[in-house]
């Protein structure tokens, strides 16, 4: 029976290590996800009379995700696994235009063009590396 209770505490403890290991990258996919969507939103909306063109701060946000505040996942039903909270996971914020328009909508498609593309390489470049670190896991507890 004690041999039983140490298997379940040593395996209690190696989920919760792998579960740490993947944290970091977990929260950044999720920032980087719903940061894609309010760009796409403010591209969707160039033409909308008095649109507010929304955005995160990612670093703030991911600094608060890594400092003990994990960040949710984003569901659409709430019969989704994890739909505790439609909370967002970060702070949205109004971007401030370079060139308002006359109608009111504050949407500048170079700035998100450039945004909704070099947030696209960063959430690749997460998973590149959340990748690397599962197969350098399974090879690990294969050898």
């Amino acid at each position: 029976m004690l041999i039983q209770i140490e298997n379940d505490t040593l395996k209690a403890t190696m989920i919760e290590s792998l579960d740490k290991l993947f944290q970091f990258q977990q929260n950044a996919l999720n920032l980087r996800a719903f940061r894609q969507q309010l760009i796409a939103s403010n591209i969707a909306n160039a033409d909308t009379p008095g649109f507010k063109a929304r955005d995160i701060d990612f670093a703030a946000a991911l600094s608060r995700a890594t400092t003990g505040h994990s960040v949710p996942l984003r569901t659409t039903s709430n019969r989704h696994l994890g739909a505790a909270s439609q909370n967002e996971p970060a702070t949205v914020l109004y971007r401030t235009p370079r060139q308002p328009s006359i109608d009111g909508n504050t949407v500048d498609m170079d700035v998100e063009r450039n945004r909704f593309a070099d947030n696209a390489v960063h959430y690749d470049a997460n998973l590149t590396v959340l990748g690397g670190q599962i197969k350098l896991m399974l090879a690990a507890l294969q050898g």
